[in-house]
């Protein structure tokens, strides 16, 4: 990879996070509560992108993962990796950090990608059981993630969870089932 084609990618993912940071701050709608009691430890590692609501800085991208690992300053480091088009498209990555501001609610986070702009990362789903699937948005209503340890979840999870998204107001027509091809 060319330095130049670093630099591209690079000021695109800025424009874009910049664009989803002041689109969360413009758009911000009466929060959707967090879940309460994430164990952090257990929520850190690899997770799939199973839908999402469609926003400019993942489009057509497949394949969407995110995986958290917990820093020794107690911070997050968060890694964001996808393939445009088809699971043989172009590789896309983004690394960032995470941290959370109140300890006493350990399941609203801020996100950060780009020195001083942050966003709200607020699990408001959660298998507090086994930490198997999540569902997560931001300050807007705009965005919604759910997100699964595996590539697939079961239709009658998928089902569950969409129906919660949209008791909670959001507008589940809008939804994106992103392709998940591993082989």
């Amino acid at each position: 990879m060319t330095t130049s084609n670093v630099v591209t990618k690079t000021s695109l993912f800025f424009l874009f996070f910049l664009l989803f940071s002041c689109c969360s701050l413009i758009n911000e709608t009466k929060e959707t509560p967090p879940v309460n009691d994430v164990e952090i430890n257990r929520y850190i590692g690899k997770w799939y992108e199973i839908a999402r609501l469609p926003n400019s800085f993942e489009k057509g991208l497949v394949n969407v993962t995110a995986t958290y690992n917990l820093l020794k300053d107690g911070n997050i480091q968060v890694i964001n990796e996808g393939y445009s088009d088809s699971p043989k498209g172009k590789y896309n990555r983004i690394e960032g950090s995470a941290w959370i501001p109140d300890k006493s609610v350990p399941a609203r986070l801020k996100v950060s990608f780009f020195w001083f702009f942050a966003s709200d990362y607020i699990i408001i789903e959660l298998d507090k059981e086994n930490y198997q699937y999540a569902m997560v948005t931001s300050s807007s209503k705009d965005y919604l993630w759910i997100l699964s340890r595996t590539p697939e979840i079961e239709n009658d999870l998928y089902t569950k969870l969409v129906n919660i998204a949209k008791e909670k107001g959001f507008d589940i027509q809008k939804l994106y089932k992103v392709p998940q091809e591993w082989n």
